[in-house]
């Protein structure tokens, strides 16, 4: 038997398929322009926009801080171009995951299509989710979150954030924008494409209204459970806030800290907990549905006769065991019983 030898042919540059067998290494290539950029002093000024954060402001040491001074950081529009550089480094970082890890895990468990996609899907967000949580925490701790937890609504708004603040919530913005394109690198079913639209446009919404009205909140959100997502949503936006001085809408000063933006967040962060609870309670009824029914006894079938020598005892007794008038007067048994 001849052995077949694999087909060497390489799509067409551009096309469908080169995309999406190169897009990994097309993005790099966009990425490695930018950093380029960073080496000749004529486009460095313009490559900096896309891979340092913008908007830097140094503020003078205090007396607690008598040896450095802070380096703090507001938002503008600027920030897109960071977040659009960020979000081709979480396409190659998706790439590395799916072909190392993902795809090896596959091979050896042989999944069915339906299944493969799923694990692709839940193994990316798993990466994420496990990346962003010790991250989280680790903001919780060093911005003192967690030991006092009313620097969320104290001295609001807040205009200013350290590094990794606002390094964490361009990050989350560039994962969830390059989840888009992912859509179509990953072939996705017409089928899946409506669900994974609504949870990455509600991350999305979230996450940039956080960051852009101020609110410090996300990084202690996305550490937490759903109950206490409310609870401290209540207590921060719904109490905290509620008490402040100052809540008069500025936008020369980024003061939100009104009565008609404290009910939106809250009614969309309610809204959101109880559809991601209403999905997960679905989900479970569903596989309790499916499990009962796999475990329910099976309808008993009528017998079938089956032809062949060995199914002639079976009929000569009848059927089921039971002996039927016309075996009792067969011709062969009035037979042999009058020889």
């Amino acid at each position: 038997m001849a052995i077949r030898k694999k087909s060497t042919k390489s799509p067409p540059v551009l096309s469908h398929e080169f995309v999406l067998q190169n897009h990994a290494d097309i993005v790099s290539c966009v990425a490695m322009v930018f950093l380029l950029g960073l080496m000749f002093e004529i486009t460095a000024k313009a490559s900096i926009i896309f891979v340092t954060l913008q908007y830097n402001v140094t503020l003078p040491a205090t007396e607690e801080q008598a040896t450095e001074s802070a380096s703090l950081y507001y938002y503008g529009i600027k920030d897109l171009a960071t977040v659009f550089f960020y979000m081709l480094v979480a396409i190659i970082i998706h790439a590395v995951i799916q072909e190392y890890i993902l795809d090896k895990i596959n091979r050896r468990m042989h999944f069915s299509k339906t299944k493969h996609s799923k694990f692709n899907e839940s193994g990316q967000l798993s990466a994420f989710y496990l990346f962003a949580c010790v991250w989280g925490t680790f903001i919780l701790i060093s911005e003192n979150y967690i030991s006092d937890p009313t620097i969320l609504w104290r001295a609001y708004p807040h205009n200013l954030m350290t590094f990794q603040m606002k390094f964490f919530y361009v990050s989350q913005l560039a994962y969830w924008l390059h989840a888009f394109p992912e859509l179509y690198f990953q072939k996705t079913k017409k089928e899946d494409i409506p669900r994974q639209l609504v949870y990455i446009g509600l991350y999305l919404f979230h996450i940039a209204g956080a960051y852009l009205l101020k609110f410090s909140l996300w990084a202690v959100l996305f550490v937490l459970g759903r109950l206490l997502t409310l609870i401290l949503s209540v207590l921060t936006v719904g109490f905290g806030l509620a008490r402040a001085e100052n809540q008069k809408l500025d936008f020369s000063t980024g003061n939100f800290n009104v009565l008609a933006v404290r009910i939106a967040v809250l009614a969309s962060i309610c809204v959101t907990q109880a559809f991601m609870m209403w999905k997960f309670i679905n989900f479970q009824l569903r596989r309790w549905r499916e499990h009962s029914a796999f475990q329910a006894p099976a309808v008993k079938k009528k017998p079938t006769v089956t032809k062949g020598r060995s199914s002639k005892k079976g009929t000569e007794n009848g059927v089921n065991g039971t002996l039927t008038s016309n075996v009792a007067d067969s011709p062969r048994n009035k037979k042999e019983k009058s020889s």
